[in-house]
């Protein structure tokens, strides 16, 4: 009776402890993750996912690691549950007799055997093997959790095999597999039914105490992780961020996140699902290049701050802090400084390595536009990307009418003026970078030959073409890129474009899924996708293209991560003949950033190695003679990165430059 009334008082604490983290949740902004019918489905996947473990799994060690505590955990409670239920039945009722108990028994002992192989498993990884990405957030709760869990399991054991001992061995408690051999160890043992008390209520104390540091430690995300995971699943375009109101118009006197009520409810239950597992840590191209960005950093200090400033008094953070580290206001930016915000390159490889799928971009960006709206706190060299924005219409600064200069040495390309309906097929989005940018004025050229080639019914805007605004809003100034938007969205309307083709993934992202926002419905198809359907259906004949050479290609972020089309830009390349395909070892949605996306272009890298040095290193290591790219920053950054290790006779290059080259000349580049 004192055990089940232990019990219940302690579930009603672990009620109100989590109660407590609710009401943390409450006080954002609302946010629509509803259910329908539409997306039930799709929410339903991702639930399973978390509960089956599907998402841990990407990291084999750690996902098996996981799976040897998280399943026979959920065996054992079952199972426990099941002789408690069976000791409360009438004598007719009870079930656990004959080849049913025997199962019961023998389950219970394999599961037990398996949770104390991922607890042992989980203290080599932490304290022994000390794997990076854990060993620097390593915690003294950390401890206590598995060595909890560790008593849980050993006196489980314990106890079983003193109550068999204690009623002498009976034949079917062999099914016991582990408890009817510890059981000889302890026949001669005088005392064995005070033995047998002392590891029961053991076990039940370590229970009880699992129950408590349930809601109080990182703990929590047994519970919070597959609730995230469910309810991750959104009304927007997975590369679009959160739209704003129009700013001119708006009463809203303040934008972006700077104290927790900023944020969205589920941008707060994010931080409490968090599972400190680091995996976010490990990919970030910031983090791993030596600037002051953890992703991991972000969702624990956003944590932090909305559990110090609970309505009620404080609450545990998501998890333990060192004591001199104090909140005295609601300001995230009490614990996030600007330079880790303006480090990150938006890459989202955190969000997609996340296996509770905790979106960390989000939160970045939300900081970074109230930096960017309500401080003027930026670096000084993207005030002169504002600028030019703003006054030219490019971040390069450069003269608008000099953006159709490229087609100057060709003939048939049909420049429009903005003003009148389109009666071409397709618009060519050059975009800023392949308008003045000498490296990606080659990439237009081989795009538009290309296009000229497969007999492609085209135009530009020409000097009627401006920035999509990507380059503002990636970096906070949504006042910037809603004027631009906006502009480009009445142009584009106006005319009555319906498909348009662009070379450029930040642009392909901005026109695809951010401009239905503004009222722009266009469909939009990225060069590489463009030039795969144009291999497939026959229009380019490649009968004569080959490159016998060694390519690697290198992933765009916002073409990969953000859009998830990895496979268009390999076919393309991959359909010229003699080539030998390499990869570099993260490719994919794995893929190592080049370190110029989120406005980074036009930030300067002060801290560490540079990104695109690195990963420069990452594809010469291939040994492959020529890098492949599908974006106008990746070119520059990745032939930047590449001849900073000295190799000049390593050739960078576009997909279409590579393509146009193979068809034109055989693959010798002029």
């Amino acid at each position: 009776g004192i055990f089940y009334t232990l019990l219940t008082i302690t579930f009603l604490a672990v009620g109100y402890l989590f109660s407590l983290r609710a009401q943390n949740w409450e006080r954002g902004q609302p946010d629509n993750r509803r259910t329908t019918k539409k997306n039930f489905k799709h929410r339903l996947e991702a639930f399973r996912s978390g509960v089956w473990m599907r998402t841990l799994l990407r990291d084999g060690a750690a996902g098996l690691m996981h799976s040897f505590i998280y399943f026979p955990f959920l065996i054992l409670f079952a199972v426990t549950n099941m002789v408690i239920l069976n000791e409360l039945m009438p004598e007719s009722l009870k079930f656990l007799h004959g080849t049913a108990y025997q199962a019961l028994a023998v389950t219970a002992d394999v599961a037990g055997v398996g949770f104390l192989i991922g607890i042992g498993w989980a203290f080599f990884r932490r304290y022994i093997q000390r794997v990076y990405r854990i060993r620097i957030k390593s915690r003294p709760e950390d401890v206590v959790i598995l060595g909890t869990f560790a008593v849980i399991g050993v006196t489980g054991f314990l106890t079983e095999a003193f109550r068999i001992a204690l009623i002498g061995r009976p034949t079917f408690e062999k099914w016991s597999v582990v408890g009817y051999p510890l059981s000889y160890l302890f026949e001669n043992n005088t005392h064995m039914s005070g033995w047998h008390q002392t590891f029961w209520i053991m076990h039940s104390l370590a229970f009880i105490a699992f129950l408590l540091i349930l809601p109080t430690t990182k703990l929590r995300h047994m519970l919070t992780s597959p609730v995230n995971m469910y309810l991750s699943p959104r009304d927007r375009p997975k590369g679009a961020m959160k739209p704003l109101p129009n700013l001119e118009t708006t009463s809203l006197e303040s934008f972006g996140a700077n104290v927790i009520e900023d944020f969205t409810w589920k941008q707060l239950l994010d931080t409490d699902a968090c599972t400190v597992c680091g995996r976010c840590t490990s990919v970030c191209p910031a983090h791993a290049t030596g600037k002051s960005l953890d992703p991991r950093e972000i969702v624990l200090k956003v944590g932090h701050v909305m559990a110090a400033t609970h309505p009620s008094g404080s609450v545990s953070p998501v998890v333990g802090q060192d004591a001199e580290l104090t909140v005295s206001s609601g300001s995230v930016f009490e614990r996030i400084s600007s330079e880790e915000i303006w480090a990150c390159t938006t890459c989202k490889a955190c969000d997609d390595i996340c296996p509770v799928n905790i979106e960390i971009l989000d939160k970045i960006l939300d900081m970074r536009r109230y930096l960017s709206l309500m401080e003027s706190d930026f670096p000084s060299e993207l005030g002169n990307a504002y600028r030019s924005m703003e006054n030219q219409g490019n971040p390069w600064g450069m003269n608008q009418s000099e953006r159709a200069d490229w087609a100057k040495g060709l003939v048939g390309i049909d420049i429009l003026d903005g003003s009148s309906p389109v009666d071409h097929e397709y618009l060519y989005w050059v975009g800023c970078a392949g308008s003045f940018d000498d490296k990606n004025k080659k990439v237009t050229i081989a795009t538009a030959k290309l296009l000229q080639r497969a007999g492609i019914d085209f135009a530009i805007l020409g000097p009627s073409e401006q920035c999509t605004g990507d380059p503002a809003r990636r970096s906070g100034n949504e006042y910037l890129f809603q004027m631009l938007a906006g502009a480009n969205v009445e142009s584009l309307n106006g005319m009555g474009v319906k498909k348009i083709i662009t070379q450029c993934p930040h642009c392909f992202n901005t026109l695809q899924n951010e401009y239905p926002q503004l009222g722009g419905h266009y469909e939009v198809i990225h060069h590489s996708q463009f030039l795969e359907h144009l291999i497939d259906t026959g229009r380019l004949d490649m009968t004569d293209a080959s490159l016998d050479e060694r390519v690697v290609y290198h992933d765009s972020c916002y073409l990969g991560r953000h859009n998830d089309v990895y496979e268009a830009p390999r076919r393309v390349i991959g359909s010229l003949k003699g080539v030998d395909i390499v990869e570099a070892p993260r490719n994919g949605n794995k893929g190592m950033c080049c370190g110029a996306g989120g406005a980074r272009m036009w930030m300067e890298e002060h801290v560490g190695t540079k990104v695109n040095t690195e990963r420069g290193r990452e594809l010469l290591a291939t040994g492959a003679s020529r890098v492949a790219t599908a974006c106008p920053f990746c070119y520059i950054m990745i032939d930047d990165g590449v001849k900073e290790h000295g190799r000049d006779d390593v050739v960078v290059a576009d997909i279409s430059i590579h393509l146009l080259d193979a068809l034109e000349r055989g693959g010798s580049i002029s």
